[in-house]
């Protein structure tokens, strides 16, 4: 029998490999049926809600793994600065299997989402207003600029893979590198 941690990461490799996969499709891909599915999840709304859950618990995940709050009262910026760079870089290694979610837009209409993306959102900007004010990030910026930056980045490095116009093995750099030290000649 499989279980529903076997359905939603068959879902999730599916829909990151065609977002507009049919639960047809998901199913297939999970080795199942789709009234099996259906025992899972009621509907492909219900699906992507619920991956755009497990998505925002890694993203918590990773926001607790380098302990933000206490990271961000240190004042210490080396510690900031590398945080920050394993904080990315965990991103991109996150956007591999939650791709798809940084742009599906029933994930991004749905309300309670939202809100906690807010919450991780806010909880993000205070190590961001913190590497500002040591001098790791730009202090002309807004301190919640640096989120949507690094979503950007994600979504065009999740495009470039795909397309093949960089490789996945170089992703991590190229979106720290734009990230820390911008596309300009330096």
């Amino acid at each position: 029998m499989v279980d529903r941690d076997d359905v939603l990461t068959a879902a999730q490799r599916a829909l990151n490999a065609d977002p507009a996969a049919s639960m047809t499709a998901v199913a297939e891909a999970a080795g199942i049926s789709r009234a099996t599915l259906h025992r899972h999840v009621d509907s492909r709304e219900a699906l992507l809600v619920e991956l755009g859950t497990r998505s925002l618990d890694q993203w918590e995940q990773r926001l607790d793994d380098v302990d933000v709050e206490a990271l961000a009262a240190s004042d210490d910026a080396d510690r900031i600065r590398a945080a920050l760079e394993e904080l990315v870089l965990g991103y991109v290694d996150d956007s591999d299997v939650f791709g798809f979610a940084l742009t599906d837009q029933v994930i991004l209409a749905n309300a309670a989402l939202e809100a906690r993306t807010q919450v991780l959102a806010d909880r993000e900007a205070v190590l961001f207003a913190a590497a500002q004010s040591v001098g790791v990030l730009r202090t002309d910026l807004p301190a919640r600029w640096f989120g949507h930056a690094i979503y950007g980045l994600l979504v065009s490095g999740r495009d470039a893979v795909r397309l093949g116009d960089v490789a996945r093995r170089d992703l991590g750099r190229l979106v720290l590198s734009s990230l820390l030290t911008g596309i300009a000649t330096p």
